[in-house]
């Protein structure tokens, strides 16, 4: 007997496309499960916690973001067939989307493990399933017993023809959109963002905003009736009672210190500093309070609050910042760039304590790096690569590869310089930068967009313009709100707001927001954009007084290229049998040859005298016999009347038997053998394509004697008979009827 199956769904229209919640269906046995749906799109989000036996001292939340290939109707590639192993880049960046906004959205004091899982189980052609996550993650965390301040909405906004649209195809966004801006919002405020842009203004990306938020009234709706349906009672979250005679302990010990420290200039010194004062409270905490287990950690919660208490104090009180500086100054700047001989173009960008040594490098279109993804296998001909080791700030850890962080961080960087890179026809090269950070205190991610600017432009690659990027904070003091230009580590970490945003001189093209508040006034979301443009612009004056444009030549260290044209049907000349004859061409030379079926060859070279070799090599397939010129030839085939001699690659033309020898010739193999070198002249080409040789006439020309070759052509008349020797061969051996031939 079948269960009758039941399940809430909740639908409503949101810009363009339609999107419903459904609970009840699947994964029931989560603490909350949502599938979200917008056209063919279907992601499965699952919220489950557990109770830890420790308390780890902080929140652990795990986000998990799966794009699987059935979701498109494909086999995943590779040796084992199934999505196995560390996650994509693409699956890190949304796990970063959704974790970004939901992480501030849980109380103080609940510190159960929580695990959300996003699992794209069907992928529509035109909705994109990043977004919808966002709001599935939500909506299952939502409706579950898990304490949650939501609901949010996660959306993306393009600009198409002078108007903003909510939820863009896959093609609007690539093909027609100059912005693709992805953000997430409260009911109150825009809480995330994330986009790239061409070159488009501050106050355009601030009405993006304004205007896509404004549109997500139906998706927090959905999401609290399907919680006033079928929504779980919330776990009691006690926010932990702080000891006052422990706060004031704290107050009393450290206060002093601490301002002391928070003015204190240099991170590493301003950080031992800091020790000392936090040392010497714990210890009067320890010694007066040895009974309480929980004595040290509300030490140390207090610390962390006195500390953003008093660099908020210093700000509003007398407008400066911990090292000295008003809210609106850049840090010192010290730029260099061609440092690193033997790379093909390096840059070592400075600002303040935080610094990026960026690396370019060229390849060929074979380098390209070749991603699945669920819309087809895409090449990237551009990569961007953030390292952070743990010698930047002064630690010793493990490496184990890139973090989240790192990733997420190099695509940004990525994004923020992609609308100044030439054109593929322009400039065919792969391109690839690495930053390493060697010193951070503060907005690395954004000293990255700096250096591969510069980078790029040692390295003479003829980007569109230089691109810099700066990060803004906040600090929100009641009504109040103070913006930060150009912000220090301390300041990230105490503020309320990561603000960053890269462009060149004509406008915006990345921008990355995540605020610890429950939002902004859009009047303060503007200011940080301008102040934002004014740093950009200061920097990007530094940059050009060392160096203002790409440099006039590539490096000579960097791959040699040439673009060859050659006929089409060459191509199979050029490649050979099994690719022999292109095997022989790379192997020689050390060229990469990419070859098109218009004809067009792409040659990388190591050097330029291989870059010449090569194009001589792939030239010579690519010949046209000359009349009057001489060829030395390989007897292909030996008939009756005559010797097919192939004089170029793939060219064969017809030596007849009274064209072997100044003398008489009865039987073509008492001159030539199959396989044997043999000099002729080409005499006349024919108009329906063939090749009439002659080694008589060479003879002749050996000997001294002047060659006229219209005494060679055939004469003009009716067609000869069939007794007509000169008439060409006949192809006895099949014993049917002449053919035409190409030889």
């Amino acid at each position: 007997m079948l269960t009758p199956f039941t399940s809430t769904r909740l639908s409503a229209k949101v810009g363009s496309i339609e999107i419903s919640l459904e609970q009840g269906r699947m994964a029931n046995q989560a603490n909350g499960a949502v599938l979200v749906q917008g056209g063919g799109t279907i992601v499965l989000v699952t919220a489950v916690t557990q109770k830890l036996e420790v308390d780890r001292g902080f929140f652990p939340l795990t986000v998990n973001y799966q794009e699987m290939s059935y979701a498109a109707g494909r086999i995943p590639g590779g040796y084992f067939r199934r999505e196995i192993g560390r996650p994509s880049e693409r699956e890190t960046l949304v796990s970063r989307l959704i974790d970004r906004p939901v992480r501030p959205m849980f109380p103080k004091g609940f510190v159960d493990e929580v695990q959300i899982m996003a699992t794209v189980l069907s992928a529509g052609r035109n909705t994109n399933p990043d977004v919808l996550a966002i709001t599935g993650a939500s909506a299952a965390l939502h409706l579950s017993n898990i304490p949650f301040g939501g609901p949010l909405a996660g959306a993306r906004v393009g600009y198409i023809d002078g108007e903003f649209v909510l939820f863009p195809t896959y093609k609007g966004t690539k093909d027609m959109s100059t912005l693709n801006l992805v953000f997430a919002a409260t009911r109150e405020a825009v809480v995330m963002v994330e986009g790239s842009s061409e070159f488009l203004s501050e106050d355009l990306f601030a009405e993006a905003l304004e205007w896509g938020h404004k549109q997500l009234g139906p998706i927090f709706d959905m999401q609290d009736e399907l919680r006033e349906k079928v929504g779980k009672p919330k776990i009691t979250v006690i926010p932990p009672v702080a000891n006052p005679d422990i706060e004031a302990l704290v107050g009393e010990k450290a206060t002093e210190g601490l301002a002391a420290a928070m003015q204190v200039q240099e991170k590493m010194a301003r950080k031992d500093a800091k020790k000392i004062a936090k040392t010497a409270a714990l210890e009067a905490v320890a010694e007066k309070f040895p009974e309480d287990p929980k004595a040290k950690k509300q030490a140390e919660e207090c610390l962390s609050a006195l500390e953003k208490k008093l660099m908020r104090a210093r700000i509003k009180t007398h407008g400066l910042r911990i090292d000295g500086r008003d809210l609106t100054s850049v840090r010192t700047l010290s730029i260099d760039v061609g440092l690193l001989p033997m790379t093909h173009g390096s840059a070592l960008f400075r600002r303040g304590e935080t610094s990026a040594l960026a690396i370019a490098t060229l390849g060929s279109s074979r380098d390209e790096q070749r991603v699945e993804t669920l819309t087809g296998e895409i090449a990237k001909r551009f990569m961007l690569h953030y390292n952070f080791p743990p010698y930047c700030v002064g630690e010793v850890r493990m490496l184990r590869g890139p973090s989240r962080r790192d990733i997420g961080h190099g695509a940004l960087a990525e994004k923020a310089l992609f609308p100044v890179l030439p054109s593929p026809d322009d400039f065919p090269f792969t391109m690839r930068v690495v930053s390493e950070v060697m010193e951070s205190n503060g907005s690395s991610s954004m000293a990255t967009v700096c250096g591969a600017s510069l980078a790029l432009m040692d390295a003479g690659v003829p980007i569109k313009e230089p691109v810099a990027g700066i990060a803004m904070g906040l600090v929100k003091d009641g009504d109040d709100f103070y913006v930060l230009t150009d912000i220090l580590g301390d300041e990230d970490a105490l503020g309320d707001m990561d603000f960053k945003v890269a462009g060149s001189a004509r406008g915006v093209t990345a921008i990355q927001m995540d605020i610890k508040i429950k939002g902004i006034p859009s009047e303060v979301l503007r200011r940080a954009l301008a102040q934002a443009r004014d740093g950009r612009l200061h920097i990007l004056g530094h940059m050009a007084e060392i160096l203002d444009k790409p440099r006039a030549e590539l490096s000579e260290l960097a791959p040699q290229m040439a673009i060859l044209y050659i006929n089409p049907e060459k191509i199979r000349s050029v490649i050979g049998p099994g690719g022999k004859n292109i095997k022989a061409i790379t192997a020689e030379t050390g060229a990469d040859i990419d070859i098109e079926d218009s004809g067009k060859i792409s040659v990388f070279a190591p050097t330029l005298e291989s870059l010449e070799k090569t194009k001589e090599m792939v030239l010579y397939y690519d010949q046209t016999p000359q009349p009057g010129k001489n060829y030395v030839g390989i007897v292909k085939k030996i008939l009756e009347v005559g010797a097919l001699v192939e004089i170029l690659p793939g060219c064969e033309g017809m030596l007849h038997v009274s064209q072997l020898d100044v003398e008489r010739i009865e039987n073509v193999t008492d001159v030539l053998q199959l396989g044997q070198e043999v000099t002729v002249k080409v005499i006349e080409l024919e108009a329906n394509g063939r090749i009439r040789l002659s080694r008589k006439a060479w003879l002749m020309e050996q000997a001294g004697q002047t060659i006229d070759l219209n005494d060679f052509a055939r004469p003009a008349g009716p067609p000869r008979d069939r007794g007509d020797r000169d008439r060409g061969p006949r192809d006895r051996d099949r014993g049917g009827p002449r053919r035409d031939r190409k030889y």
